[in-house]
């Protein structure tokens, strides 16, 4: 935030990435949780991951979104990874572009790595075929 209390043109930059990737309803529940506490981290990540690296013009949002999916894969944070799979309704990045990424990830991270994240990207693809039924 600048001293007058305005937000930066690269957070709002962010914010509007951040919606587009991650979904209306994510980001508000996730804003409804933000406190004094994490409001500071909260700022860093929407200026930062969401304005600063999402919002660059070399690569798709697709091609961001497998190789975000394939970093979290490789460092075991699960959470996240699952977040980044479900937004692959918004950034295009099909089920068969997981797949390779999870290929990736074995080779280069190890295949307990990629086993767990395998495990849990099934239970997203499950879920959502049994919500589209």
């Amino acid at each position: 935030m600048t001293k007058t209390g305005q937000r930066s043109e690269r957070y709002k930059t962010g914010a509007a990435t951040r919606r587009a990737v991650l979904g209306d309803k994510h980001v508000s529940q996730s804003d409804k949780g933000k406190t004094e506490f994490d409001a500071p981290f909260q700022d860093l990540i929407t200026e930062g991951a969401w304005g600063q690296v999402w919002s660059r013009p070399h690569w798709s949002k697709r091609e961001r979104s497998m190789v975000t999916i394939a970093l979290l894969a490789a460092l075991g944070h699960h959470e996240e990874c699952a977040m980044h799979v479900r937004a692959t309704k918004n950034t295009g990045a099909s089920r068969e572009d997981i797949c390779e990424a999870m290929l990736h990830v074995a080779i280069y991270a190890g295949v307990p790595a990629a086993n767990s994240a395998i495990k849990i990207i099934k239970k997203i693809f499950e879920e959502e075929d049994t919500a589209e039924s």
